[in-house]
């Protein structure tokens, strides 16, 4: 029997995918035969491929288990299986720390993408990179598309410049930018901020942290512009927002 594997998932806000309607904690069956990109339940082991079929700015994601029969397709890390479990729903920062864990636990190092020391920098500048920075006053830098950069520490700096990039700062005092489109910048540190700059884009903060948001419309034209600091004037912790005719609306992580 195929050895059940962990994976990730995308789906829209309202936890479908292709129609097929999902649930946290419940495990789904497939009738039938297993083919990728075909039949069967899908989900990807590199995180970062999962954005190439639901973008960070506007979709949900999940950890979850595949069993049973399975298959998979040369292009990406996309697998098919006649089972699937939803386990939980990851957030952001949580889809970019595990797209660091996977892309250092399998690089052969000859130039490292990821620093531990404080004053540290990290760049990942091909698609599908990961960038993380742990130490204090550390910076990372993902430049290509699906991109994840991380800096942990305080006074840490992480952008994400490629479409579909995310961007996670967790320590104090921290930054965090997505300008790439469809992009997505979390703030969970104290004192910090987050900016989603490019077309689509989303950031979510702690309270007291400052949200930077960019409208465009379909000719990537600015039409607004917003800044503001969570936990003030409606604005909720933890919460993604994009920008919508000038003003900042909620949306899922």
């Amino acid at each position: 029997m195929t050895k059940p594997i962990v994976a990730y998932k995308g789906f829209n806000k309202d936890w479908t995918c292709r129609g097929f309607q999902y649930e946290i904690g419940q495990t789904y069956e497939h009738d039938g035969e297993v083919k990728a990109c075909s039949s069967g339940f899908h989900a990807c082991t590199h995180p970062l491929d999962v954005f190439g079929y639901y973008s960070p700015g506007a979709s949900r994601f999940a950890l979850v288990e595949l069993a049973g029969e399975q298959a998979s397709e040369a292009g990406d890390s996309k697998v098919a299986a006649a089972q699937i479990t939803i386990k939980a729903e990851l957030h952001i920062s949580e889809m970019v720390e595990a797209a660091v864990k996977h892309v250092f636990d399998a690089a052969k190092w000859l130039k490292k993408s990821g620093t531990t020391g404080d004053l540290g920098a990290a760049s990942a500048t091909c698609d599908w990179g990961a960038a993380s920075a742990t130490g204090d006053w550390g910076a990372a830098s993902a430049t290509g598309d699906r991109g994840a950069a991380s800096a942990t520490g305080d006074w840490g700096a992480a952008s994400a410049t490629g479409d579909w990039g995310a961007a996670s700062a967790t320590g104090n005092r921290g930054a965090a930018s997505a300008t790439g489109d469809w992009g997505a910048a979390s703030a969970t540190g104290d004192w910090g901020a987050a900016m989603a700059s490019g077309y689509e884009g989303k950031a979510s903060g702690k309270p007291g942290n400052a949200l930077f948001l960019c409208e465009r419309n379909d000719e990537m034209e600015i039409t607004a512009v917003w800044a503001g600091i969570v936990g003030s004037d409606g604005i909720e912790p933890d919460t993604f927002y994009m920008l919508r005719d000038g003003k900042p609306v909620e949306t899922q992580s």
